[in-house]
């Protein structure tokens, strides 16, 4: 039964284009949404993924970076040059699982 779903959340559409925006979600989603995105990107080949999670406190930005770092299919990532969202965002470069070249 679905009881850990709360019907009132909206669905939100995502593009699927290396891009993720944290801002229109919860941070209680983000340790589902984010492995989910990593894996979409995979299935379309694109392996350079930006993350957008603000810069305020930080919490948001250490909960990506930890669900990153155990991610299998990550082989790096780093924050975000100036031009592209400086220490807002993070990029993770993604190899498939059994792809060892970048590891």
């Amino acid at each position: 039964m679905a009881e850990d779903i709360d019907e009132f959340e909206p669905v939100v559409e995502l593009e699927i284009n290396g891009t993720l925006d944290l801002h229109p979600f919860s941070p209680k989603d983000v340790k589902y949404l984010v492995p989910d995105y990593l894996a979409a990107c995979l299935e379309k080949n694109i392996t350079e993924v930006r993350i957008i999670h603000g810069k305020g406190t930080g919490a948001l930005r250490r909960t990506v970076h930890a669900l990153l770092a155990k991610h299998p299919d990550v082989s790096s990532f780093r924050l975000a040059t100036r031009d592209h969202g400086n220490w807002g965002a993070t990029v993770a470069v993604l190899s498939p699982k059994g792809d060892d070249r970048n590891r």
